[in-house]
């Protein structure tokens, strides 16, 4: 079509679908622009379409709102919705009154949060001339011309290419890119400003991951890394520079000319800072936005980018603060970056910024402080630094107190620390948050730390202050909540005045035992239960009055794993209640030791199962009837007698101590356990004699008169001279007389046949 035969353009709109903005309180107004261009006699010469929309703020709408008034305005006042939707518009804005806030005003914020804002125009860019794209050809001729030729060109092509839109036309022009990528390789020490521009492009190009390979071909990144070491290098120069002068100052502070020799130095020094943390913020933000391709960051982590940024944290602009930050949170999650991290001494600058004014980098060094927290030895860190009543402070402001508690409990979980939170308000705080919970299930977060505090004894006397612990188990009992019951578990382990608070609940706790409500529920119940070693307790009267025990001994029928947990509960609730004579004897009629040897049998391999087990016989042989019933009744001391030489510790303890109190009332076992005692204690010695009496009939086979016929074991056991000393019995630990040890049958210092619980590993 030539030039001159168009004549005029037709334009015409066309309305399409209204919808409601997804996340704004705004209806969205689709329509469709046809442009024709005509010919000289009116025909059609060339036409295009275009889809677009149009967006309806209604910043007014709230629940008061006359919605049918505010349709009809909506259609006066926009031209592209046909009178004839006005019942559709009306229902729309019906929707958008009633529709919750998506995302919630929390989502906005931390999303606002996550995404740094641009770096605004810096000083030399902010020239009087407003840039066209078609005049690119002039600003990249300026490129080839003095600085200050080289400032305005850059500045204006910046100009353009912080409107998105021309992006993909100035990718085109490969001549532009080069010549910018050219200046800032061999001019960017020249001029800061310069440098700031040219980087600043690319920035806008790096915003958008498509265009990263264009970054990477004219190596960018690189030169950005050497830019920003040498411009904090160059600061340490001047702030050293700056020291000196100060020095000599202070040696003679009456002299002018070093005064106003400091003077000028501290005025020039702090237009470098300015000028430099415009640089370093444009180019470490175009850096974050590369090392958004993980083989891009490892690069950069081998140049150093850890150190670089842990140094420009000195630095006193929010605005760098936050991208440095940001930045370091990114890296964080890798252990390679993180052990950087500590060999810098991040958690000393981080401490610098807790609390700050600023509530975004507050925000965003919290963030960085619980990536960090997972580590030992950082924790310690912050610990060491003074930020535990720091952190505690904060969860008073509702921006951070999420935050902020992820990170104390993360510090709460080392017993070491746990004693120190009794020294701040952290725990009034945290029990008017959990009386405050309208949910019926807290915070996973906040119970969470409340179950690691309440661990320790002077925290659970903070806890039960006041009304606490009744505050804490009405709400427990009524939501069934089995975490605010394992807190409250938890408070019931500390011997002193907070166990005794525990008698005025126990019918409570006890009337929850059941096999409707939850295990979960159920296990903590139990657990707490058997915490209450408490001497005025009637525990007969509590297991007649909940019926408990046809429950206990039901439950001790071994289980699949998913009910171990319940199980073993049940043993030690078993272990605590047997500390009452006439309950052990309630439990000894019902059957429950045969049960219990029956669930040792299966459970032979768990520590945690022996121990307590053997802990409820170590209970019941104190009393009469219960003692009688395991001596006389079952095969007990058998198995006690072979877990006398558990590699657990624990175990052979509680062994030993129950063996000692079966020996002193039943004379046979005492026989037996004598007997065992003294062959484990003699093992040793007897396997060197048989050893030395094989090597004995070895060379007697092969005719050496001199040797003295080899001893009998018969004979070892008839010589009381070998395990008596002239005081009697030998000193040694368990060693007995050897009397009845005739009634074993020794096989290579071993008892022959296999005792029933012999398949678990009993040596150390």
């Amino acid at each position: 079509m030539e030039a001159e035969d168009a004549r005029y353009l037709k334009r015409k709109v066309k309305g399409g679908n209204i919808d409601v903005h997804p996340m704004e309180k705004a209806l969205v107004v689709h329509y469709e622009v046809e442009a024709t261009i005509l010919g000289e006699m009116g025909d059609p010469m060339l036409g295009e379409r275009k889809e677009s929309q149009k967006i309806i703020r209604l910043k007014s709408l709230n629940a008061n709102t006359d919605v049918a008034s505010l349709a009809r305005k909506v259609v006066e006042e926009c031209k592209l919705i046909h009178p004839s939707k006005l019942a559709e518009v009306e229902q729309l804005l019906y929707y958008l009154q009633n529709r919750r806030d998506t995302p919630s005003g929390k989502e906005k914020k931390e999303k606002k949060q996550s995404k740094l804002k641009d770096p605004p125009p810096f000083e030399g860019m902010e020239i009087d001339e407003v840039a066209n794209i078609n005049d690119m050809d002039e600003y990249v001729e300026l490129l080839y011309e003095s600085i200050s030729d080289k400032v305005r060109g850059s500045a204006l092509i910046l100009q353009l290419a912080r409107n998105p839109d021309n992006l993909e036309e100035l990718l085109l022009n490969e001549t532009a890119l080069g010549a910018l990528a050219r200046v800032l390789r061999e001019d960017w020490k020249q001029s800061v400003e310069l440098a700031t521009n040219i980087i600043y492009i690319f920035f806008c190009f790096s915003s958008f991951s498509q265009f990263h390979g264009l970054i990477t071909h004219y190596k960018i990144g690189a030169l950005c890394m050497s830019i920003i070491d040498h411009e904090l290098r160059r600061h340490d120069l001047w702030q050293e520079e700056l020291l000196k002068k100060n020095t000599l100052l202070e040696e003679d502070p009456e002299n002018q000319t070093l005064k106003k020799d400091y003077e000028k130095t501290y005025k020039k020094y702090q237009g470098l800072v300015v000028k430099q943390e415009q640089l370093l913020r444009v180019a470490l933000y175009l850096l974050l936005n590369l090392a958004e391709d993980m083989w891009t960051e490892l690069k950069m982590r081998n140049k150093n980018i850890v150190h670089m940024l842990i140094k420009a944290l000195n630095r006193d602009n929010f605005e760098l603060l936050i991208l440095v930050v940001s930045f370091l949170k990114k890296l964080s999650i890798f252990m390679e970056n993180k052990n950087d991290m500590a060999e810098l001494d991040i958690i000393e600058k981080l401490a610098k910024l807790v609390p700050c004014e600023h509530e975004d980098l507050l925000n965003i060094a919290l963030r960085l402080l619980l990536n960090l927290s997972f580590d030992t030895g950082l924790r310690n860190k912050m610990v060491q630094v003074g930020l535990l009543p720091k952190l505690t402070a904060l969860l008073g402001n509702e921006a951070h107190r999420q935050i902020a508690m992820c990170i104390l409990y993360h510090v709460s979980i080392d017993d070491r620390f746990k004693s120190m939170f009794a020294y701040t308000d952290c725990i009034p705080q945290l029990m008017k948050m959990l009386f405050e919970c309208a949910e019926e299930r807290i915070d996973l977060e906040l119970i969470s730390f409340c179950i690691n505090l309440a661990a320790n004894k002077r925290n659970a006397q903070l806890i039960c202050e006041g009304n606490g612990l009744k505050m804490l188990m009405k709400r427990a009992l009524k939501f069934k909540d089995p975490l605010l019951m394992k807190m409250i578990r938890n408070i019931s382990q500390h011997e002193g005045p907070t166990k005794n608070l525990f008698i005025d609940y126990v019918g409570d706790l006890a009337a929850q035992i059941t096999n409707e409500e939850e295990e979960e529920f159920v296990i903590e119940c139990l657990g707490t239960l058997a915490n209450l070693t408490i001497p005025d307790l009637d525990w007969e009267l509590v297991l007649k009055e909940y019926k408990l025990v046809p429950y206990l001994k039901d439950r001790l029928k071994p289980a699949g794993s998913a009910e171990d947990d319940l199980v073993l509960e049940v043993v030690i609730m078993i272990g605590t209640v047997s500390m009452d004579d006439s309950c052990a004897a309630l439990l000894a009629k019902s059957g429950i030791i045969p049960a219990l040897i029956e669930l040792l049998n299966a459970q032979q391999e768990d520590d945690e199962f022996v121990c307590q087990i053997v802990y409820v016989f170590y209970q019941m042989v104190f009393h009469q009837a219960t003692r009688d019933v395991i001596i006389k009744e079952t095969q007990a001391p058998a198995y006690l007698i072979d877990l006398m030489h558990d590699k657990n510790a624990e175990i052979r303890k509680v062994c030993d101590n129950t063996l000692d109190i079966i020996a002193e009332y039943d004379e046979e076992w005492a026989k037996k356990i004598q007997s065992e005692k003294f062959r484990w204690h003699n093992s040793q010695w007897l396997e060197m004699v048989e050893s030395r009496q094989m090597d004995e009939v070895e060379q007697h086979m092969y005719g050496d008169d001199r040797i003295e016929p080899y001893i009998h074991e018969g004979d070892i056991l008839e010589r009381p001279d070998l395990y008596y000393n002239p005081e009697g019995l030998m000193s040694s630990e368990g060693a007995v007389s050897p009397d009845f040890f005739s009634e074993y049958h020794l096989q290579n210092g071993d008892l022959v046949g296999q005792h029933p619980f012999s398949g678990r590993s009993s040596h150390p």
